[in-house]
């Protein structure tokens, strides 16, 4: 049987002395699309920060493949090499480089790692932003770039280096539904691809069309997981009904 692509073990966490993740339990198998779904505070961000080595966690541990995580301090960016080529980081706000074009956003790790020739990380982006629909801006700048084309450079950033795992957070946020259904036949495309998604989302709609299973996060905890069809049309769990309550109430017109 293959490992999974991430595991989170008894994971914990807290912030000036408030517990955000509470024993973290998750078993992502690979090549399959997650959504991660909770009301607001409930550790969903927390889980992706710890995963990609950008927040410390205090006990457990986290595993991707070969590489792990444990509790304590972050290591030096100069020790994470092998966690960047495992696993790649969408923010919600993109996070791109203002001062760097699109294609220099996406060169930006291989070359820096040294995992690519300046040529090689070149032709590389480029074949990425082509295959994501923008190559055309490629020499443009974030601030030039509109939600819909700075997420996808965004994403084509996060594949440089040939991650096998893709995190992804509220990536809808700011789309409309043409964008969001773009979106949607993207993601597709990545896991059948063989890359394993873990998505953190408010997005019914998105997750249902997406999604292979569903985690419902509650107070730091996994409370509720299965297919999206369970999880979202027959929930078991009160806080997962409640979230449905509340992602109902709150769509869009």
């Amino acid at each position: 049987m293959t490992a999974p692509a991430l595991t989170l073990e008894q994971v914990t966490l807290s912030r000036d002395g408030r517990a955000v993740l509470r024993g973290v339990d998750l078993a992502v198998p690979t090549g399959q699309v997650w959504a991660l779904m909770g009301v607001s505070g409930a550790g969903k961000c927390t889980i992706l920060r710890a995963a990609v080595a950008l927040e410390a966690f205090d006990s457990g541990r986290i595993t991707m493949g070969d590489v792990s995580l444990v509790p304590g301090r972050v290591p030096p960016e100069s020790q994470l090499h092998a966690l960047r080529r495992r696993v790649g980081m969408v923010f919600q706000q993109h996070a791109l480089f203002a001062h760097l074009s699109a294609l220099d956003n996406v060169t930006l790790a291989p070359v820096h790692t040294g995992a690519l020739t300046p040529a090689t990380a070149r032709s590389t982006a480029m074949q990425l932003l082509d295959s994501l629909g923008v190559a055309h801006r490629a020499e443009a700048y974030p601030a030039q770039l509109s939600g819909g084309e700075a997420q996808r450079v965004a994403i084509a950033r996060a594949l440089a280096l040939d991650p096998p795992l893709l995190l992804m957070d509220e990536p809808t946020a700011a789309l409309d539904p043409a964008r969001r259904m773009a979106l949607t036949e993207t993601l597709r495309q990545l896991a059948q691809s063989g890359r394993t998604l873990l998505i953190t989302t408010h997005d019914l709609g998105f997750a249902r069309n997406v999604a292979d299973q569903v985690a419902v996060l509650s107070h730091g905890m996994v409370v509720e997981c299965g297919s999206a069809r369970q999880v979202l049309d027959a929930p078991s769990h009160e806080a997962t009904k409640e979230l449905l309550i509340s992602a109902t109430d709150s769509a869009p017109t």
